[in-house]
């Protein structure tokens, strides 16, 4: 018994189809209404709308990326405010942990919008916003540094001579007592 052929053959099937004839001639024409062009027109257009759908994804995720940043930004605002104003080290940890992200994030914006380079795809938008927040959360580690007296900001910081610099509180009673 063949493989395939069953018990009653391929002649003996009420349905059986038989494949055997290899002629090449083809003359069934086409349905009316059915043309060969518009159907190569339609896989042209598939396959433009598919870029152009790829394109609008690649832009909303470069704008993500872009606006990534501000969420770090919020949580290390929030995590110097719970660190104080007393130089310790978890707030120093804190604090150059605030400058180390976004100088390391600003050397690699080449490659953080890379998955995102298409030609129809603009990134210099995204590419701004990403690094003016980088940059807005390294003001926040420099103004953390000064909030902490890091910074050398007084000439006093620089010449030992000079008696040191006063601040807040104490400042003013100091005023005060040269006044009466």
């Amino acid at each position: 018994m063949e493989k395939g052929k069953g018990v009653m053959g391929a002649q003996g099937r009420r349905w059986g189809v038989d494949f055997s004839d290899n002629s090449t001639s083809r003359d069934i024409p086409d349905p009316p209404g059915f043309s060969r062009a518009s159907l190569d027109n339609d896989d042209s257009s598939l396959s433009r709308q598919k870029k152009d759908a790829e394109s609008n994804w690649k832009a909303q995720k470069a704008w993500e990326v872009a606006q990534a940043p501000l969420k770090n930004l919020l949580m290390m605002g929030f995590m110097m405010w719970m660190a104080g104003n007393t130089v310790h080290l978890f707030s120093i940890g804190i604090t150059f942990s605030a400058l180390w992200q976004p100088i390391s994030a600003l050397q690699s914006v080449g490659k953080i919008f890379e998955p995102y380079k298409d030609n129809k795809v603009e990134l210099l938008g995204p590419k701004l916003l990403f690094i003016a927040l980088n940059l807005g959360g390294l003001a926040l580690g420099v103004w953390k540094l000064n909030s902490l007296g890091l910074l050398p900001t007084h000439t006093s910081d620089w010449v030992s001579s000079l008696p040191p610099a006063q601040v807040g509180f104490v400042f003013l009673i100091n005023q005060l007592h040269y006044l009466f």
